[in-house]
């Protein structure tokens, strides 16, 4: 399995186009650059084009749900022993106080630590699922504890001796008390699980250490650094936007922002017609921990958002999509604190709610705009001018807040968003940074974990959701497993609301998500909200029990009814008539009927555009960008 997470500091080895190569500088928050370890070649690069060195290194990171409810609590005390050790890098004192409170020896902190800081999930502080003794460490007391008395006499000194040193004084002391001499590979292992930071702080001494991983304190008393502090919140967006097909005014969105408020930097975004839900703030979250690059690079949009990383506390309100388990155990398995805005006081979520008021103002600018006020709201006819569809305007707004937005002065930081989290990251004459957070590698395993789950047992049929079978031969050896109270196991299933035509199964043995297909392929795909469609229409036209025959029947009578609909539209603008051509050749149903369909989209326009390409739209609302007018810190001061 794939490492989950890589770090950025100078010296980390990594690979680019394959090439194992080490990180010589950070330049910024979207380059480093690398030499490569065998021939010396220098490159710069964007972070995203590089990664683990060890891509294939197993993981001790297991599905939240995976874990007994005795394992969960095991793991979250463990990891509030290692808590107070992650926020104070280089304390030593602490250090021991842990190992003193856990009554466990520094070097089990340390190991820890690195399995936490491997994955960035607390569940693999447990290390691997038990496997009845196979992997179990045959060392005896004896040498064990030889090993560790070198490590800690010899090797995290400031005399700074080899390995190789290490290893044969461990043989010397194994000699001398008739102890078998364990496997150099044995103390090598030994030596990759402590902590980075102590190695270095105990090797090169406590400044070095501190100006590689001490974090800067700023000003801010609930958020001192990049990551500290990220408010999220959902807001309704004043805008009519337009269906994809007809563009006729269709709905408002929903937005959901999480926002860094040390510098006022948008970590992440959601945008849908769904209202605020657990799915929404899900992938909101994971939006943020992860890099932009991808995302960018699908939305089309010009421009560097360079922040990620695993937050160290939420701050939410206290609604009821905050309040859910799935996002409690999520949080809690990536370390995050979840904190709740107390009862009647909304000074306290000023953060995020004076960017969504700044964010309104900006949006009014647009076509279909709502308005909030009365009386402009009675004089614009929005649904009139409505123009934006949904992935229209969520280009406009990365494309705000990526270059507007993040590039203009908050008085309350005298500085751009941007500045003020490279100052955070990177340090300035004044202070230190806190150095570039670690990524993901794994990133569809990170959207995942925030997904709401499902969870179904796995029968010789595969399993069924909503009426649906998946089947795929990874389910086969746990069809029909009893738990221990003999009934049928349930395991646990993710799903993308857009596209139900595959679901996510983590496998618990190999620690891994798996495609679980439709078990009869020959289906269509479909989104959530076609299903629901396609339910409904069933049920006006029948009566009794539905089954999966039912839904697909009906779903290809609403498709039928959307044909009909499209062919008889006399007036269709240029981009309609290219997502029209787009969305029947993607779900390939009705392919006998496309050449006709084209033939009505040419009569339907002039002759200009009989040559269009089917696999291309344009967006043509320009981005009228303008800086905020205003963006007083009223709401950020402390």
């Amino acid at each position: 399995m794939k490492q989950e997470i890589f770090y950025l500091n100078v010296g980390q080895q990594i690979t680019y186009n394959d090439i194992p190569c080490a990180i010589i500088r950070n330049i910024d928050i979207k380059r480093v650059s690398i030499e490569e370890i065998e021939s010396g070649i220098i490159h710069t690069v964007n972070i995203g084009e590089i990664s683990p060195a060890d891509p294939q290194q197993e993981s001790n990171n297991r599905d939240m749900l995976d874990f007994t409810d005795k394992e969960w609590k095991k793991a979250q005390e463990r990891f509030q022993v290692i808590r107070p050790v992650l926020e104070n890098r280089g304390d030593l004192k602490i250090v021991e106080r842990a190992a003193k409170e856990a009554k466990v020896d520094k070097a089990t902190i340390y190991r820890w630590i690195n399995r936490y800081e491997q994955t960035g999930s607390i569940g693999s502080i447990l290390g691997k699922k038990k496997n009845g003794g196979r992997g179990k460490s045959r060392l005896s007391p004896e040498q064990d504890e030889i090993i560790q008395k070198c490590i800690n006499e010899i090797y995290l000194t400031s005399f700074r001796k080899s390995i190789n040193y290490l290893i044969r004084a461990i043989s010397y002391e194994c000699n001398k008390l008739e102890v078998q001499m364990p496997h150099s590979t044995t103390i090598r292992r030994r030596i990759n699980e402590l902590s980075e930071e102590e190695k270095i702080k105990q090797r090169y001494g406590k400044k070095v250490s501190d100006n590689k991983f001490r974090p800067i304190r700023g000003n801010f008393p609930h958020a001192h650094y990049p990551l500290s502090v990220v408010q999220i919140d959902h807001t309704p967006v004043d805008i009519i936007l337009v269906d994809e097909v007809f563009r006729q005014p269709f709905n408002k969105p929903y937005l959901t922002v999480a926002i860094d408020v040390y510098s006022r930097m948008i970590l992440g975004i959601n945008i849908s017609f769904d209202p605020p839900g657990a799915m929404g703030t899900g992938l909101c979250i994971s939006n943020a921990i992860l890099g932009k690059e991808t995302y960018l690079h699908k939305l089309g949009v010009e421009g560097s958002w360079g922040c990620w990383g695993v937050m160290e506390t939420i701050h939410v309100d206290n609604a009821k999509e905050f309040r859910g388990i799935m996002l409690k155990k999520a949080c809690e398995n990536y370390g995050i604190n979840l904190e709740f805005r107390p009862v009647a006081t909304p000074h306290y979520g000023g953060h995020i709610e004076r960017f969504l008021g700044s964010f309104s103002k900006a949006v009014h600018d647009l076509p279909g705009t709502t308005f909030s006020n009365i009386k402009e709201r009675s004089t614009y006819k929005s649904e009139k001018h409505a123009s934006f569809t949904l992935a229209e305007f969520e280009k406009w707004m990365v494309t705000y807040i990526v270059n507007v937005y993040h590039k203009t002065v908050h008085s309350g930081i005298g500085m751009t968003p941007e500045e003020k989290y490279i100052d955070g990251i990177f340090g300035n004459n004044e202070t230190k940074g806190m150095g570039l957070p670690p990524r993901f590698h794994d990133e569809r395993k990170v959207r995942l974990d925030f997904m709401p789950y499902l969870e179904r047992t796995i029968q010789a049929s595969g399993i069924v959701i909503d009426h649906i079978y998946y089947y795929d031969e990874v389910l086969r050896k746990y069809i029909n497993v009893p738990n221990k109270s003999k009934n049928l196991r349930k395991y646990s299933f993710r799903r993308n609301p857009k596209d139900i035509s595959v679901i996510y199964f983590f496998d618990p043995d190999l620690n891994e998500y798996f495609e679980i297909p439709y078990r009869d392929t020959r289906y269509p795909p479909m989104s959530v909200w076609e299903y629901k469609a396609a339910v409904k229409k069933w049920k006006e036209d029948n009566t009794g029990t539905i089954n999966e025959a039912h839904i697909f029947e009906s779903y290809k009578k609403l498709e039928e009814i959307e044909l009909k609909a499209i062919k008889s539209t006399k007036k269709l603008s240029k981009n309609s008539r290219r997502i029209i051509a787009k969305e029947f050749i993607s779900k390939e149903i009705f392919l006998e009927d496309i050449s006709k369909v084209n033939h009505d989209i040419e009569l339907a326009g002039t002759n200009k555009d009989k040559s269009l390409q089917t696999d291309e739209i344009i967006f043509e609302n320009e981005l009228n960008l303008k800086p905020f007018e205003n963006l007083d810190d009223e709401a950020f001061d402390n």
